[in-house]
């Protein structure tokens, strides 16, 4: 009983950990921001300024094969997804160093 357990959470845990990764395959341009959300739940953090806004997931687990960490930003114009990616990559456990997407009008 007790090793069904432990691989039942074992495997939850690698499950859980490729979301991210498996959730980018998903993104596309032109997505809108509810398509979006939809693909990778709410955002940590939302900033919107004339025509663009911006959405930020902070400190989220690259892959299922590393505990590596990053930010990733989102940028909409008109209310469709124009550009993302993530920032810089955090190695190991450190959750420190969070930085924030700031949108500046051209």
């Amino acid at each position: 009983m007790l090793r069904r357990l432990v691989a039942g959470v074992i495997a939850l845990l690698v499950v859980s950990a490729c979301a991210m990764e498996d959730s980018l395959d998903e993104v596309h341009e032109g997505m809108s921001q509810a398509e979006l959300e939809g693909v990778m739940g709410a955002p940590d953090s939302f900033v919107r300024r004339g025509d663009y806004s911006g959405l930020e997931y902070k400190n989220r687990l690259i892959s299922g094969w590393s505990w590596d960490r990053t930010d990733y930003s989102f940028i909409f114009k008109n209310d469709r997804l124009a550009e993302w990616g993530a920032g810089q990559v955090r190695q190991g456990t450190q959750r420190n160093n969070v930085q924030s997407l700031i949108l500046l009008p051209m």
